[in-house]
C-alpha cells in the first residue's frame, strides 16, 4: 500500500478533501490508484492507497520528458 499524509491544520479548502475522498471512495477504476482507507492522526489525515510502482506521477511527470504523442497516449487510457 501506499500513504498520502494530508496535514489538515491551516488547510484552506476541508470540503474540498472531503469530497475528493468521498468520490475515491465511491468509484473504483482500474486504470487509477485506489483509495483503500484513511484515518485521522495527529490533525494529520493518513489516506491508504494502493501501492503504485515507480513513484508519485508528479515524479514521473517532473523527472521525463514525454512527447505529445505519449501525452496523449497516457490521457486517453
Amino acid at each position: 500500500v501506499g500513504l498520502k499524509k494530508i496535514n489538515l491544520q491551516g488547510l484552506m479548502r476541508k470540503e474540498l478533501t472531503v469530497n475528493e475522498l468521498m468520490v475515491m471512495k465511491m468509484n473504483r477504476n482500474p486504470n487509477l490508484v485506489n483509495y483503500l482507507d484513511c484515518y485521522l492522526v495527529n490533525n494529520k489525515l493518513w489516506l491508504v492507497m494502493e501501492y503504485m510502482d515507480g513513484g508519485t506521477l508528479t515524479e514521473v511527470i517532473s523527472k521525463t520528458y514525454l512527447s505529445e504523442d505519449e501525452i496523449a497516449a497516457i490521457s486517453q487510457e
